[in-house]
Order: C-alpha cells, then structure tokens, then sequence
C-alpha cells in the first residue's frame, strides 16, 4: 500500500485531534510491526541483570512467561484490533478510566524512555564500546560525553524521521538480536565441548521466594511491550489483523532469544562473577575464545586473531540492538504523549504531528532534552561510575514503566464492560481473570521495588538490595517514591494544562457542553 495521509476521522473527534491525524501516514505493515515489537521487548541491558540471580532465574524466566507473558499477549491483541487508535494504551487507559487517570498513567509511561535511553542504554553501550574497542579502559569524561549523547541523539533523530524510514532502525534492531545471540548461543555450545561448563544440580533451578521478589520486577520490565506499537495505530496499514499476528509471533520469538543466552551465560559463568552491567558483555568475550584468544587464571579473557574480529563484531551488534531498543521505545511513548497532547490530557504544544514527517518531532526533542540531562545528571552524582549509573536508572526505569500498567492492564475487562458493541476481530479468553492477574502481579511487583521484602521481611538481610542495609530501609523507600510521586504530580499537571483542549472539544460537541475529564 502507498503511504499517503490519513484522510479519515471519527465524527466525534475533537478539533485538536482532527487537525493533527490529518498528518499521519500509512506506512507500518505487518512484518514492520513484528520487528518493532521483537526491538521492544528483547533488550540485551537486562540479560546480565537477570543471570546474575543464577539458575533459579531461568526457572523464573519460564514461569513468567507462562503466567504474565502470555496473557498479556491475548490482553493487547484484543485491545490493538479493537481500538486501533493512534496512542494504543493512552487511547485505552483514558477511555476505560477517564482522561485525569490516562493523563497520568501516560506520563509515566513516556518518561520511562527518556530515562531509560539516556541511562541504562547509554551506559550499556559505551560499556560494549570499552570492552572490545578500548581494552577495558574508561574513557575520558569527554570522550563518555561525546559517545552517549551521540548515542541518544542518534535515537532521536531516527524517532524524528517519518515513519517510512525511522521504522529500519528496528527492522536493522531486530536482526542485530538474531544474529547476537544466535551467534552468541552457538558459541556456547562449541565452548562446552572444548572447555567444559558450570554444572548445575537440579536443585540449582529451585525457586525461592527471595529470587521472585528480587527477578519478577525485572522480568516483567522485560516481558512488557506487546501495546507499544498500537501507539501507532492510525499508521498501521491494516491494524485488526496485523496486530495479533505480530504479537503472538514476537512472544514466542522473545521467550527464545532471552531463555538461550540467561542459559548460555550461566553455563560459561561463575554466579559470582555476573554483574548486572557487565555479565552478558563479559560472557561474550569469555566463549570468544574459542575462536582466538584465552582465559587466564584469574576469569580474565583476552580475545587474538579471529577471536577479536567477532568480538568486535558482536560489539558492534551489542549497540545496535540497545540503540533500536531505545528507539522502538521513544517512538512508540513519544506518540502517545502527543496523542494526549491533543486529545486535552496534556499540553496542546507537545499535541503537535509534524507535517513534514508525520512525527511527534516536539515531544522527540523533549525526549531527548529529558535524556540528556539524565545522563549528565545521573554520570555527576555517581561521580563517574558506570555500575553505579546503570543500576540506579534501571531502577527508576523499571518502578516508573510498571506503575504505568496498573492502568493498561484492567482496560481489557472494563472496556469489554463499557464497550461491548465495539467490533473484536480478536476477543481474549477469560478477560475479567486476564486483568485480575496480570494487574495484581504488575501491583505485587511495584511494591516488592519500592519495599523489598514488605509486608513480612521488609528490607531484611535476604531482600535488601546490594548495598543496602536493613538501618537504610526508610532512606530506600524514600529514594524510590519521590520520584513515582512526582512523576505522577507532572501527570496531573499535564491534564491540568489540557484544560484549554478539553473545553473547545466541550463546545465543539454542543454550544455550552459539559468540560470533559
């Protein structure tokens, strides 16, 4: 199909909203949507985090997938066929709950990415860079400068362009990760044969209630993602059916790519030697040997000959697949917040689409204003160290982008409730318990963050985080719900700005019509 505008609009749309959609383009196909979503929810950042658990959070890593994965696949499929709205879970959120709760639920949901690009990502990517390009040395505070926030305004850039091109970062995203940790899974196979592996006793793979309270965050943080590129759906070409294939695809696709390399790096290995940052970066260079190079008695691997040109190249993959995984995130989150933006749950100045490229081009710069300074921000009070900055943005990441589902996630059965006449070219089984369970996983998780260990073992030896100590339990939870509390104030904000929006869509609809929420 030609990309071309779309010319279509609901009756009932308001001014704002008919004025912006009139700018975007039909461009997002089937095969552009499963890639966005592999890009979404297979990020590579994460991967050390989860194996440094050890065996028992492969075990976690297919429970959850049975238990949260799943349904939360049926759960958007439904929801992306039935409201194939530009904005997707804003859209959902504010209709099943009203446009204050969307306004707010939406805010967290954007300014996740912002973060998250100019932390967690960022860092990854300059730690791949100093791994096999620089022999392990940190680089300069100008020269950390100059690679990160090249690499965020990079991202930016690719989530400014129109759709037509922005979308071959994660297509380029998406086969980065095959061939990574296809690559990556071989390897490990001919490493076992020539060197042996970390055993593990089945009782390696128990799951303990310690290990879900300190995984299930993270593993939610990266099962999430199947509503991202609903955010885009008045550019989908046919949205009520792609949409459910592209998710039922990408879920299988993504269970494989993380179970294999978690699995990889445990078996090459020692739990103790994983870092969070490093784990997934050191295992790589570790069974690189094979091809050239050795392990010293100390775990330090040196890579020689064609050992250092595939590690190269595996840095190389290592950085695109975190770059188009901040992309696929800015573009989609940055489209909501436009959306709301015109829709009166935030300010008409961010609600803008680009004519020139059927983009959100201001909520883009904002996104990548916001990145920035966290970089800066976050690099200065961890004063240069890199661990340190990864854990601390991934945290906020994580706490701020689950919060933001206790809103998605009960619009399936309350829309079903509200909206029962709306066409379902795809309707989900049992939508009432679907919501029930994933909400109240989602909750649990968000509490676990914010009070490891709560209600029973808050904060003891066994649930603290690393550094921590049980005396820090009241610092610790203030450090975490300042800035949920915060964020969810700007949300307000945001609605409160909109109010301009909301009363010319009141008079558009009747003369002297009743302000919308």
């Amino acid at each position: 199909m030609t990309a071309g505008p779309i010319t279509s609009e609901p009756a009932d749309a308001p001014p704002a909203a008919r004025s912006e959609r009139q700018k975007l383009r039909k461009h997002f196909g089937r095969f552009d949507i499963l890639f966005f979503l592999l890009c979404t929810i297979v990020g590579v950042d994460t991967i050390g985090t989860v194996a440094s658990s050890g065996a028992e959070a492969f075990t976690w890593l297919i429970v959850l997938a049975a238990v949260f994965f799943v349904p939360s696949a049926l759960l958007t499929a439904e929801l992306g066929a039935a409201f194939p709205d530009e904005g997707g879970p804003y859209i959902w959120t504010s209709r099943a709950f009203g446009r204050l709760a969307g306004a707010v639920n939406n805010f967290l949901y954007w300014i996740t990415n912002p973060v998250w690009l100019g932390g967690t990502l960022a860092v990854s990517a300059v730690t791949a860079y100093t791994t096999f390009f620089n022999d392990g040395k940190d680089l300069s505070t100008s020269a950390f400068y100059v690679f990160t926030v090249a690499f965020v305004w990079i991202g930016v850039l690719a989530a400014i362009l129109s759709f037509d091109v922005g979308k071959w970062i994660p297509t380029v995203g998406a086969w980065s990760r095959f061939l990574l940790l296809g690559l990556f899974t071989a390897t490990v196979v001919v490493y076992g044969v020539q060197h042996g592996l970390h055993g593990f006793g089945l009782g390696d793979f128990s799951p303990t209630y310690a290990g879900f309270v300190g995984l299930v965050p993270v593993l939610m943080f990266n099962y999430v993602g199947f509503e991202l590129p609903s955010t885009a759906g008045d550019e989908m070409t046919d949205a009520q059916k792609d949409v459910p294939y592209a998710v039922f695809r990408s879920a299988a696709l993504s269970v494989l790519l993380y179970a294999l390399p978690i699995l990889g790096i445990l078996l090459v290995l020692p739990v103790k030697a994983i870092s969070g940052l490093g784990g997934f970066i050191d295992a790589i260079r570790q069974v690189f040997t094979v091809y050239g190079g050795h392990v010293a008695g100390d775990g330090t691997a040196t890579l020689s000959g064609a050992g250092s040109a595939l590690g190269d190249l595996a840095a190389v993959l290592f950085i695109l697949t975190v770059l188009s995984s901040g992309v696929t995130w800015v573009m989609g989150s940055d489209r909501a917040l436009a959306v709301s933006g015109y829709d009166g749950a935030a300010p008409r100045f961010l609600g803008v689409i680009s004519s020139r490229f059927g983009t959100p081009v201001r909520v883009n710069v904002l996104s990548g204003l916001v990145s920035t300074a966290v970089l800066v921000l976050a690099h200065e009070l961890t004063n240069g160290s890199a661990a340190k900055l990864f854990g601390a943005v991934l945290g906020l990441a994580v706490s701020t982008t689950l919060v933001s589902y206790l809103g998605i996630f009960p619009a399936l059965a309350v829309l079903r409730h509200k909206a029962p006449h709306v066409p379902r070219p795809y309707r989900a089984p049992a939508p009432l318990a679907i919501s029930i369970v994933l909400t109240a996983l989602v909750l649990y998780a968000c509490v676990q963050l914010v009070a490891p260990g709560a209600p029973t073992s808050w904060f003891s030896s066994a649930y603290a985080p690393d550094g921590w100590t049980h005396a820090e339990r009241w610092k610790y939870l203030l450090t975490e719900l300042i800035p949920l509390v915060g964020f969810m104030l700007l949300g307000v904000l945001f609605w409160a700005l909109g109010t301009p929006t909301r009363r010319a869509e009141a008079k558009g609809a009747a003369p002297g019509g009743k302000l919308l929420g």
